[in-house]
């Protein structure tokens, strides 16, 4: 059930709909329809207050437009796949994390991290391509190894397909475009605040004030503190802080000025390893016929810590030029810090001694600062040209990013040392844990820092537009074109061991005995040219079929900013950006009396540049990826009291040209890509009571994707469906309770995978949560 908002002013009458119908039936040439169905007639020049009917909710799942400035036409003509996904259906679902709410539109993968390396803050997969650096907030690139929530959300959009037009690098797949919270002409207070299992705690305020005619401030307030089922000290913490203000609402000039501000303090989870699972594979038949580990078994130190410290601040100006021109101005500052010390899982072994099944356990630290200033500005209009009508938007974009991640080392426990201020370290102690019964008192020492570090910087300047023709009334043709000149710089400096056992220095500097830092500093720079085009045909008026063509660029290092100077390196500065090519065909329509959104599309996406090896075994960037998907869904109200959510993907991948550096082994396909995914969530509304779910389906993932013969540790992910469930009542108009069930029937499941098949993080237990949402 959407909330509904208190205000100060007088608020709508609200009836049933039999008492609408007795009240029109006694007021002479008054005619009215319940919310949702389509418009009476208009009543004889009489002024009458405004009465609104509870048949309906006050807001549902569907959207007519995007907050994309850059998108010129409605989303019904608009051709490409675009989801927005709402606050409404965010609220119902009790969704706290964009992750959470990425499980809304199907082709969608989260993904664990490499070896033993844990990837840190968002980290997803869409149509075959990893995504997370093509998420944007309010059209502007974001960046930092953060988890982002949800508490300041107005929607998430999501677009997938090659996006080089809209974003820039690295658009493989597409981009998730997070749509803020801005200030209102309006007055409500919402108080959310949950208990859930797990002792989960969690409140979130938006308290919206009318200054003035024209002014009004806004601040979003979140806190939370809690754990995951099925995990021991496993923990999230923290706190988020959104306040704006609007200057010039309801005016042609308008100003908002708005900031958000994160900080969490979590406890990390290094997963657990997949012993006993179905698929896992040892050599060793002690270890490959033992049983599965407790998953609530932790095996970090209870030193292990995550804290992520994220700041943003924006500027956004308005202008509305007459004749429809509109120009819009975007100035942001944002940085963030994320400090993690992870333990993680690797190698099993059998202690000589005890006869005992043991771990060995990596010590890792992530310790990376991100930072971006830049500026957007956007003109909006339509024209007549040749007697044709024309929807143009056109910009300029300019960008600082930089990335810094300091070095760090465990040292070394045999007879190789690291050289440290002229001082040669000792390693720290990483003693195996007991396979069933780890230890979190054991002492593990934290990495230490080197010095040698990595800084990365980029410099963008973009030029774009994008025109929708009106060929005829049936008729669009729209195009997109970007220029954009991207420049990287790589400061970097490796840190060399030496000792009775290793290596020998190259870089001995005065004062060191036995060596120290090698330096890099590389850089690349490219002019990357990316368009898109779309001709779109309406049957009806509320139906459109659409073909379009879209291509993108991912540079080196245009995901993290480290260049390489290695052949073998995807990074390699000497390198061409990798080119990606789409081709979607797709039909929209809107049905019963356009509060359902139906829409099928069919792609093909090719990348190309991917470094591989030829017959002669030297390094060329020859591979390449091609996958070819299908996606239907459902967005909207089928009666004025059901609504729905609902979508399904089809997806076959191959790699070709993608061959080991020794020729004997070829990658075939793409990991964690899954043949079908499924999602769907309705709700139905019974006066004050709404009852609702979803399910979640995604089909076996593949790991181990290349024509090796030999024996692997679990080759896939099985699939898995997962069911949720929620309960709402409305005790008053401004009180309603709450109940969310995720996982209902307690399915037990591996959610995601390391690269090598040896560690896994289960889904979720089922879990519980009572919440409250007060208005005042």
């Amino acid at each position: 059930m959407s909330h509904i908002k208190s205000r100060k002013h007088a608020a709508p009458v609200r009836l049933s709909t039999t008492a609408l119908a007795l009240l029109a039936g006694s007021l002479p040439g008054l005619t009215l329809a319940a919310e949702g169905a389509a418009p009476a007639a208009k009543a004889q020049e009489q002024v009458l207050p405004t009465l609104k009917a509870t048949a309906a909710p006050e807001s549902g799942f569907k959207a007519d437009t995007s907050a994309n400035a850059k998108l010129t036409q409605p989303l019904l003509d608009t051709p490409k796949t675009v989801q927005v996904i709402k606050k409404e259906m965010l609220q119902e679902q009790g969704a706290a994390s964009l992750m959470d709410a990425l499980r809304n539109t199907p082709g969608i993968t989260m993904q664990l991290g490499e070896n033993g390396n844990t990837s840190a803050g968002d980290t997803f997969q869409m149509r075959g391509f990893s995504t997370q650096s093509a998420t944007f907030v309010d059209g502007m690139r974001d960046l930092g190894a953060v988890t982002r929530d949800t508490f300041n959300l107005e929607s998430v959009e999501v677009v997938k397909g090659p996006s080089g037009a809209d974003i820039g690098r690295g658009a493989s797949a597409g981009y998730i475009n997070l749509i803020s919270k801005q200030p209102q002409a309006d007055q409500f207070n919402e108080l959310n605040v949950s208990l859930g299992t797990a002792s989960r705690k969690r409140a979130t305020l938006d308290s919206n004030v009318q200054l003035g005619t024209s002014t009004a401030a806004r601040l979003n307030v979140m806190v939370q503190d809690g754990g995951v089922e099925g995990r021991d000290l496993v923990k999230n913490k923290g706190w988020g802080l959104a306040p704006s203000i609007a200057f010039g609402l309801n005016s042609p000039t308008r100003v908002f000025l708005y900031s958000q501000h994160l900080r969490q303090n979590n406890v990390p989870d290094g997963a657990i390893p997949t012993t006993g699972m179905a698929g896992f594979y040892n050599a060793n038949a002690t270890i490959q016929a033992a049983s599965k580990v407790r998953r609530e078994n932790y095996y970090g130190s209870a030193s292990d810590y995550e804290k992520v410290d994220a700041d943003m601040v924006s500027a956004r100006l308005e202008m509305d030029l007459g004749g429809g021109t509109q120009l819009r101005s975007l100035t942001r500052y944002g940085r963030t810090h994320m400090d993690r010390v992870l333990t993680g899982v690797n190698a099993l072994s059998v202690n000589a001694t005890t006869q005992a099944i043991e771990v060995a356990r990596s010590r890792q630290r992530v310790d990376q600062r991100n930072e971006i200033l830049g500026n957007q500005t956007n003109v909006v209009t339509g024209f007549k040209l040749g007697g044709l009508q024309n929807d143009l938007s056109a910009g300029v974009e300019l960008l600082m990013e930089t990335q810094s991640n300091r070095g760090f080392t465990n040292g070394s426990s045999s007879t190789v040392d690291v050289v440290l201020n002229k001082t040669k370290v000792p390693g720290i102690a990483l003693p195996n844990a007991n396979l069933y019964a780890p230890n979190v008192a054991d002492v593990l020492g934290t990495p230490i820092a080197t010095g040698a570090d990595t800084d990365g910087r980029s410099l963008t300047q973009a030029l774009y537009a994008f025109d929708t023709l009106h060929l005829s009334e049936q008729l669009k043709l729209n195009a997109g074109l970007r220029v954009e000149h991207y420049s990287l710089r790589t400061h970097s400096s490796t840190l060399v061991t030496g000792g009775t056992g290793g290596n020998v220095a190259t870089y001995k500097p005065q004062g060191y005995d036995v060596g120290s830092f090698v330096p890099s500093n590389l850089s690349s720079s490219d002019w990357l040219k990316s368009w898109n085009l779309g001709l779109v045909y309406k049957p009806a008026a509320e139906g459109t079929v659409y073909v379009s063509l879209a291509n993108s660029y991912t540079p080196p290092g245009g995901d993290n900013f480290v260049l390489s100077s290695s052949a073998t390196s995807q990074a390699n500065a000497a390198l061409d950006p990798q080119k990606t090519s789409n081709v979607e065909l797709g039909a929209k329509w809107e049905l019963l009396d356009r509060r359902l959104n139906v829409s099928a599309a069919l792609y093909h996406t090719r990348n190309e540049g991917q470094v591989s090896f030829d017959d002669l075994k030297n390094p060329l960037p020859m591979g390449k990826t091609r996958v070819t998907g299908l996606e239907l869904s459902a967005v909207g109200q089928i009666t004025n009291f059901w609504q729905v959510s609902a979508g399904v993907a089809r997806m076959k991948t191959k790699q070709s040209d993608q061959w080991s550096s020794d020729r004997t082994t070829e990658t075939v396909g793409v990991r964690w890509s899954p043949d079908w995914t499924a999602t769907l969530w309705t709700s139905y509304t019974f006066g004050d009571l709404t009852v609702g779910g979803g399910l979640r389906h995604v089909s076996e993932q593949k790991r181990a994707i290349t024509t090796a013969t030999a024996a692997q540790n679990m080759p896939t992910i099985p699939a898995y469906t997962v069911t949720d469930l929620m309960a709402a009542y409305a005790w008053s108009k401004t009180l309603k309770f709450q109940l969310n069930v995720g996982n209902l029937f307690d399915k037990t499941y591996i959610a995601s995978l390391n690269n090598s098949g040896a560690r896994m993080k289960l889904g979720a237990e089922r879990s519980v949560t009572l919440s409250a949402n007060l208005l005042f």
